[in-house]
Parts: structure tokens; sequence; C-alpha cells
């Protein structure tokens, strides 16, 4: 009986062990899974952050260039507005100013 008791306590001590390493080996291969899902977050968000920053100087560019487009379509429609003022400037000048001197040479009581 003494001799299977200790056959019996050996194999309990060897169960044991073995239980420690599968524990072991799940815990190592748990961080070894938690390590690498970080290095692929940080991937990830690197290529995000890289993809956005080239949308943004890609709209950057866009707008910094039709503003120079504005300005000069701006320019040409300031421009035919004047040339527009002139020619209605001129064309009843004549009117305004027989008007003036009608209401400056008229005298009343």
């Amino acid at each position: 009986m003494e001799s299977s008791r200790g056959n019996g306590i050996q194999l309990l001590l060897a169960a044991e062990q073995e239980a420690q390493h599968i524990v072991n080996a799940a815990r190592n291969a748990k961080l070894a899974r938690l390590k690498q899902a970080k290095d692929e977050a940080e991937r990830e968000a690197t290529e995000f952050r890289a993809q956005m920053e080239a949308q943004y100087q890609k709209k950057l560019t866009e707008t910094s260039g039709d503003s120079g487009a504005n300005v000069k379509r701006l320019e040409q429609e300031t421009e035919v507005k004047i040339g527009h003022l002139k020619s209605d400037g001129s064309r009843i000048s004549h009117d305004v100013i027989d008007m003036l001197l009608r209401q400056v040479t008229t005298v009343k009581n």
C-alpha cells in the first residue's frame, strides 16, 4: 500500500507539473497575442493617420487653388460691373446735368 500511495503522489505531482506547463504556455500565448494585437492596432492607427493627413493636404491644396481662381473670377466680374456702370453713367450724364441745371436755375417762392 505504501508503494501505491507513493506512486499515486508521484502521478499527482507529474500531473500538477504538466498542468502548470499548460497554464504557462497559455499565459505566454495570451501575452504574445496581446502584443501582436497592440502592434497591429498601432500600425493601423499610423496608416489611418497618414491617410487622413493626405486627404487634408489634398483638400487644402484644392481650396487654396480655388481661391486663386475665385479671385480671378471676382476681378473679371468686377471689371464687367464697372464697365456697365461707366456706360450707364455716360449714357445718362446729360440728363442728370440738365436736371441739375433746371433745379438750380428755377426760382421758387
